[in-house]
Formats: structure tokens, sequence, C-alpha cells
């Protein structure tokens, strides 16, 4: 009797744990802007990769890397099978537009998931925006320039937080190269994250390489935001330099700290308590 129920009891087990087994789905290229323009209409679409099976789940919006000339959307193996919402955007790239355009076209794919998420088992409540170089310079710029959300009748405050990976703190090199502004000659203005500090944004993840590795001067970029955004009382800003990483190769580990953040600011178990 005994064998029995033991053997009941290693099948309900199974078949619970069936039961609760996360099955995620991809849907690729799905338009989000509105815009008429031929180059808007092939670049300004996005992929969704979603568990079918559960609700009110934390989202991620991924903006890919490229230093805002090159580069194409996917979703990172390390935000897989994570119980998380992903969304890759992809945006148009300079020379061809213009920074403001951009901008523009990453704040339409922010705008789109809130509007959208809760479609595919999201929470417009528990969505984070993150990207890797020219993305985290995306991250930061939507998430300390009100004005672009804005536009869309977004509140940037509103996104649960922002954790660029080694995004450009001043003005973009890409953007100051269209203006014959050299990489080595730092600008900020009003399309730097550090232009717009203030003590009311969102919770600040800001994870960088090593800073002998990393590109020019991107540490200490990012160094310098963070003391600013304390000095103007903005509490929620955390820094994390990656030792023996450079910038591409700190994104591995980055993934890491996004995902314990994002536990820690929903209010769950996380190493950082």
């Amino acid at each position: 009797m005994r064998k029995i129920y033991l053997a009941l009891t290693l099948l309900l087990t199974v078949l619970t744990a069936i039961a609760q087994e996360v099955t995620y789905k991809v849907i690729k290229d799905v338009p989000y802007s509105s815009s008429k323009d031929t180059y808007a209409q092939e670049r300004c679409k996005l992929d969704i990769y979603y568990p079918e099976n559960l609700k009110d789940c934390p989202t991620v919006i991924w903006f890919h890397g490229g230093g805002l000339t090159s580069g194409n959307k996917s979703i990172p193996g390390k935000l897989k099978n994570a119980g998380m919402v992903v969304v890759a955007a992809n945006y148009r790239l300079l020379p061809n537009v213009t920074i403001d355009e951009c901008l523009t076209d990453a704040a339409d794919a922010v705008a789109w998931t809130f509007r959208k998420i809760e479609k595919y088992g999201g929470s417009r409540s528990k969505i984070f925006i993150s990207g890797h170089s020219a993305g985290g310079y995306l991250t930061t710029m939507l998430g300390l320039d009100k004005s672009w959300l804005a536009k869309q009748g977004i509140d940037a405050n509103s996104i649960a937080g922002l954790i660029p990976f080694s995004g450009q703190a001043i003005s973009h090199f890409s953007y100051r190269k269209m203006n014959g502004i050299d990489n080595l000659q730092p600008t900020i203005d009003k399309y730097a994250p550090l232009f717009h500090v203030r003590k009311d944004a969102s919770p600040l993840i800001l994870i960088t390489g090593d800073r002998e590795l990393e590109l020019f001067g991107r540490y200490e970029e990012n160094a310098y935001l963070w003391r600013m955004m304390k000095l103007s009382g903005h509490q929620s800003t955390w820094l994390y330099e990656i030792d023996g990483h450079g910038h591409g190769p700190m994104g591995e580990p980055a993934f890491h700290i996004l995902h314990q953040w994002i536990k820690k600011l929903l209010g769950e178990k996380s190493e950082y308590e």
C-alpha cells in the first residue's frame, strides 16, 4: 500500500511540473510606428518573446547596439526562459536620419509596449528598458529626458527601471561625428543623458566594463552621471564596473546584474538585499 501511495505521489508531482511548465512564443517583425516614411516602415519593427501561459510578467524592452549606425534587433539569450516578456526593437540609423529620429523611434517602441504588452502576458507597471552601447544610450535618454515619451502620452517615470549596458552619458559619438566633433572632444548638450539629470527619474542601474578596457571614457562618463544623479537628490542610482571585461564582453555578466535588480525592484528575493 505504501508503494502505491509513493507511486501516486510521484505521478502527481510529475503531472504538476508538466502543467506548470512555461512555454514561450516569438512573434517577429511587428510594426510599431505609424510613419509613412519608407525607411521607417523598413526599420520600425520589433520582436516579442513571451510566455504563453503566464500573466502579469515583467517586461524588458531591449535596444541593440551598433553606434546608432548599424545593428539589428535580437532577443538576448540571457533574457530567455526567465518568466519575462522581451521586446527587441529596431530603429532607424545614422547617418540616414537625424538623432531625433533615432530617439523618436525608440520612444515609439516603448509607447507601443505600454499600450500592447498586456496582450502578451506583461504588465504595464513592470516595464524595464535596457540595451547595450547605443541601446544603453537610448535607454538612458528616454528615461531622463521625459519629452520623448511625453509626445506619445507616456510618463517616463512610469518605467519600472532603466538598466543601460555601457551606454554613453555624454552626447553620442556618432551624433558628434555628424556634426564634425571628434571622438575625444566630449560634449554635453540636449542629446546627452547628463544634460537631463533629475531627482524624480525611475531607478537607474548603470553598468560598464573595466575602465581600462572600455571605449574611450565610457566608465568615467557613467560615473559622472551616477554622481550628478546622486547630487540632484536621486537616491535610486547605482553604478557597476565589471572588472576584466571590455565594451563587448561586459554584456554577458551584466545580464546577471539586470536579473537581480529586476527582482529587487519588484520586491522579490535578490542577491542585492
